[in-house]
C-alpha cells in the first residue's frame, strides 16, 4: 500500500482500555484488590485533596479518611468497598456523595482486573432528573414508527442535556454508520443521512461501548492527568471507568469537527451494538454521573422499544405478505385459469415482495406486471437460470455482474427473485428490483489521509475536511429480505399445490403418468416384500455364526456390521412398504378421536426416543374426518421428526394444535430444533432426500414422503416453516367432510 491510499486500519489495534491517564474533571485512586493499598493515583489528585499524589502510593485506604468527608464520618471508603464485595455490586453505592475541601463529589467505584477504581467527580446537577427522564421517556415512546421512535429520542435527549446536536447514529452491516435522526440548534448545519466509515469507531471502541453504556469527553482542550504508580510497566486498565482518557486520534477528530464536548449512550438491540445517540457540544459541557445515568436509562428504553417496535414493522411486513397469499390461494380454487388467478385481480403475485416487477411464464406463456425487461430479455433469463441453477428459489441484488447481457436492463431489474414451479417445462416466477443509485453522503473522505511525523514514519490522522463526499454505487438493487422470500416459497407451495389439484384437467400426460405410478408402487412393494425372506436368511445365520466360540474378534466384528447392515435395509424396506401401502389401501373415512389417539403417539414417541427432557405442549385438537390408520402414521411421522431434531437443543420443546380456517382444520406440530436451510425446502417432501445437517441422525428420508402421500390421498395439504437452528412447524390440513 502507498502513503497515498492508506486508511486508519489501525485504529483497531490501538489499545484504547489502557491509556495511563483520565481526564482532568475528577480524580483517580486504585486500590489493590488483595491489600486494599493505594496503588494507582491520578496525579491531579493533588489539586483535588491538597495533599501530594505520590505519598499516598502504597498507603491504606484509611489515609483517605481525613481527605474525603462522608455523611457519616464512621463509614469510611473501606467500608463502603466491604459491602460492595459482599453485594457482589456496586451498583446500589454508586454514585456515593462526599466531600472533597467542602465542596460535593460523587464517588464511583468499578472493577478492574487487579484493582479496585475510586472516581471522584463534581457534583452540578440541580434539577429533579426522576421526573425528568419520566416526562422523557414517556414522550419518547409515543412515537408509533422506528423512525418516529429515533426522532422523538432525539428530541428528548437535547431536552435532558441540553448539548447543540444530539444525532441517532446506526450501525449498518459493513460496520460503517448513518445519522439516522437529528435535532440540533437552528444554526447548525444538519448530518442527518450522513454516512461515516467503519474506521471512525474502531473494533476496540465498539466492544467499550458494549461495556460502557455511556461515555463523557467534557472538554476536548483540557490536558489530561496521568496515573502514577509504583508499578512500572504494568498500565492500569480503565475499561469500567468513566473518567477514561479518550484516544488522541479521536481528540483530534473531534476538533476537526469543532466539536469541545461529546456525550454518548449505547443503543443494544438483541445483543448487540445497534448503534449511539451522540451528542456534541461546540463548547465545554460537563454532565454529571446522576444525568448520565439517567441518560443511560433513556437509552435502555430506547434499546428495548426499538426491539419490540422493530418487530411490529416486520411482523405488519410478514403478515401483509400472508394476506396476499391467503388472497392468491382464494383465486386460484375459483379461477379456472392460474395465469388469470395470480395476475388477473387486484391482489396479484407481485404483492407477495416489495419488488417492483413480476414475470410468470406457465404453460409456454409469459405474463408480466409492472416495470420488466423486455419479453425476449425475460426469456433468455429464464432460459440462464434453468441451466445454471438447481435449486427453486434463487435470489440475488447483483445481477448484472452474475449474468452480463442483464446489463442491458439494470435499470428495472439490478436485483431477482425466480421461483420455480417445473424444472422440466422451464415454468417459473422472476421478481424484479431496480438498480438503486445509492448515493451514500459521507461525512468527509473515507479514506483519511497520511501525514509525515516528526520520526519520520507515515501516521494516520482523522480527515481535516468534512465536505460531502459522495460514493455512488452502481449495478445493485435493495436486498431482499429474509420476509420475502419466505413469502415466496409459500406462494410457491400453494401453486404447486393447485396445479396438482387440476392436475387430471390441465395435464395430458396424467394417464401416463398415474399408470407408471401405479406400476411403480406395485413393483416397489413386491421387490421390498420379496426381499425380507433372503434378508431374514442372513440374518438368522449371521446370528448363528457369532455363537461359533471357534471365530475369532475379526470375524465377530464383521458378523456384527452384517447384523447391522441387515437391520438398517431391514427398516428401509419396512418404511418403502408403508410407502407402496398408503398407495395401496383403500381410505376408510371415519371420525377420528384426536386426543386419544394423539395420547397413545406422544406416549409411543416418547418411549422409543426416551425423550424425558422434551417439553409437549398439546393446545386445541379437535376431531379429523379420514383414515384412523393413515392419520396415525401422519402424526407419529411427525412428532419423532420434531422430538428427534430437537433432541440436540438444551430445553427441547413440542407443540400441537389445531385451528379452524374455513372448511379445513389446521394441525401444526412446532419444534425448536435444528430446523431447516432454505436451499433445501423443496427437497423435504422428496423421497430418500435428507438435509446435510441431519446426517449423523438415524433416518431414511422417507417418512416426510409418506406424510405427504397419506395427506394428499385425503384431498388436504402439508407444508411447512422453518428456520435454520431456530426450529421448524409442520402443517397439514385436512378438510372438514
Amino acid at each position: 500500500m502507498n502513503k497515498f491510499s492508506v486508511d486508519l486500519t489501525n485504529c483497531d489495534k490501538e489499545p484504547i482500555h489502557i491509556p495511563g491517564k483520565i481526564q482532568s474533571h475528577g480524580f483517580l485512586i486504585a486500590a489493590d484488590k488483595s491489600t486494599l493499598n493505594i496503588s494507582y493515583i491520578s496525579e491531579n489528585a493533588a489539586h483535588f485533596l491538597k495533599s501530594s499524589s505520590k505519598d499516598l502510593l502504597e498507603k491504606p485506604l484509611s489515609a483517605l479518611n481525613s481527605l474525603i468527608k462522608q455523611q457519616d464520618p464512621e463509614f469510611n471508603i473501606e467500608d463502603l468497598l466491604k459491602l460492595g464485595i459482599i453485594r457482589k455490586s456496586f451498583d446500589a453505592i454508586s454514585p456515593h456523595p462526599v466531600e472533597v475541601n467542602d465542596h460535593p463529589y460523587y464517588l464511583i467505584i468499578s472493577s478492574s482486573p487487579k484493582d479496585w477504581l475510586l472516581e471522584f467527580e463534581p457534583v452540578t446537577l440541580q434539577y429533579d432528573i426522576q421526573s425528568s427522564i419520566g416526562r422523557s421517556a414517556s414522550s419518547m415512546l409515543q412515537g408509533k414508527s422506528v423512525s418516529a421512535l429515533l426522532q422523538g429520542a432525539a428530541i428528548e435527549v437535547k431536552r435532558l442535556i441540553d448539548y447543540d446536536r444530539i444525532m441517532i447514529y446506526k450501525f449498518l452491516d459493513d460496520g460503517h454508520g448513518e445519522v439516522v435522526a437529528e435535532e440540533k440548534n437552528d444554526d447548525l448545519e444538519p448530518f442527518f443521512g450522513l454516512h461515516y466509515p467503519a474506521s471512525d469507531i474502531p473494533k476496540q471502541a465498539r466492544e467499550l461501548y458494549k461495556l460502557n453504556l455511556t461515555r463523557l469527553i467534557a472538554d476536548v482542550n483540557t490536558e489530561d492527568a496521568p496515573i502514577l504508580t509504583f508499578q512500572e510497566n504494568h498500565p492500569l486498565d480503565l475499561t469500567n471507568s468513566s473518567l477514561r482518557a479518550v484516544s488522541p486520534i479521536h481528540i483530534q477528530y473531534l476538533k476537526n469537527m469543532g466539536v469541545q464536548s461529546s456525550f454518548s449512550i449505547s443503543l443494544i438491540s438483541h445483543g448487540e451494538l445497534w448503534g449511539l445517540i451522540a451528542c456534541h457540544n461546540y463548547s465545554p459541557k460537563f454532565i454529571d454521573y446522576k444525568a448520565r445515568e439517567g441518560s443511560k436509562l433513556i437509552g435502555q428504553i430506547l434499546s428495548s422499544a426499538l426491539e419490540y417496535r422493530q418487530g411490529e414493522e416486520d411482523s405488519e411486513i410478514v403478515q401483509e405478505f400472508k394476506d396476499t397469499a391467503s388472497i392468491l390461494a382464494e383465486h386460484l380454487n375459483r379461477d379456472k385459469y392460474l395465469v388469470d388467478a395470480l395476475t388477473g385481480h387486484k391482489k396479484t403475485i407481485l404483492d407477495a415482495t416489495k419488488a417492483t416487477g413480476v414475470a410468470l411464464i406457465f404453460e409456454n406463456e409469459l405474463k408480466t406486471i409492472g416495470n420488466v425487461p423486455a419479453d425476449e430479455e425475460i426469456l433468455e433469463l429464464a432460459e440462464w437460470l434453468k441451466s445454471s441453477n438447481d435449486e427453486s428459489i434463487y435470489y440475488t441484488h447483483r445481477l448484472s455482474e452474475i449474468f452480463h447481457p442483464a446489463k442491458k436492463y439494470k435499470s428495472t431489474a439490478s436485483g431477482i427473485l425466480s421461483c420455480s414451479l417445473s424444472k422440466e417445462l422451464n415454468e417459473m416466477i422472476i421478481w424484479f428490483k431496480p438498480e438503486q443509485i445509492a448515493t451514500v453522503n459521507w461525512a468527509g473522505n473515507p479514506e483519511k489521509p497520511a501525514h509525515l511525523a516528526e520520526n519520520g514514519l507515515l501516521s494516520l490522522s482523522p480527515r481535516k475536511s468534512f465536505e460531502t463526499w459522495s460514493q455512488v454505487v452502481n449495478n445493485t438493487s435493495e436486498k431482499w429480505l429474509a420476509e420475502e422470500v419466505s413469502s415466496v416459497l409459500r406462494i410457491r407451495e400453494i401453486i404447486i399445490a393447485d396445479v396438482n389439484k387440476k392436475a387430471n384437467e390441465i395435464r395430458l400426460l396424467n394417464e401416463k403418468l398415474q399408470a407408471a405410478y401405479e406400476e411403480l408402487d406395485t413393483f416397489s412393494y413386491t421387490i421390498s416384500h420379496d426381499l425380507r425372506t433372503p434378508l431374514t436368511s442372513i440374518k438368522t445365520y449371521a446370528e448363528l455364526m457369532l455363537k461359533n466360540k471357534s471365530i475369532d474378534e475379526n470375524g465377530k466384528m464383521m458378523l456384527d456390521r452384517i447384523l447391522t447392515g441387515a437391520d438398517k435395509m431391514n427398516f428401509l424396506i419396512k418404511e418403502i412398504l408403508n410407502l407402496a401401502r398408503v398407495g395401496r389401501s383403500e381410505i376408510n373415512f371415519e371420525t377420528v378421536d384426536m386426543q386419544s389417539l394423539l395420547k397413545e403417539i406422544n406416549t409411543e414417541v416418547w418411549t422409543a426416543f426416551k425423550a424425558d427432557k422434551a417439553e409437549l405442549i398439546l393446545g386445541q385438537l379437535p376431531d379429523l374426518k379420514g383414515d384412523k390408520t393413515l392419520i396415525a402414521q401422519v402424526f407419529t411421522n411427525l412428532i419423532s421428526n420434531a422430538v428427534k431434531y430437537s433432541s440436540m437443543v438444551e430445553k427441547p420443546k413440542i407443540e400441537v394444535s389445531a385451528y379452524a380456517d374455513g372448511d379445513e382444520t389446521i394441525y401444526y406440530i412446532k419444534d425448536n430444533g435444528m430446523g431447516i436451510d432454505n436451499r433445501y425446502y423443496d427437497r423435504v417432501f422428496e423421497l430418500f432426500k435428507r438435509m446435510d445437517n441431519v446426517k449423523d441422525i438415524d433416518g431414511t428420508g422417507v417418512g416426510l414422503a409418506i406424510v405427504k402421500r397419506i395427506v394428499e390421498r385425503h384431498n388436504g395439504r402439508v407444508w411447512f416453516e422453518s428456520k435454520l437452528n431456530a426450529g421448524s412447524t409442520f402443517y397439514v390440513a385436512f378438510k372438514n367432510r
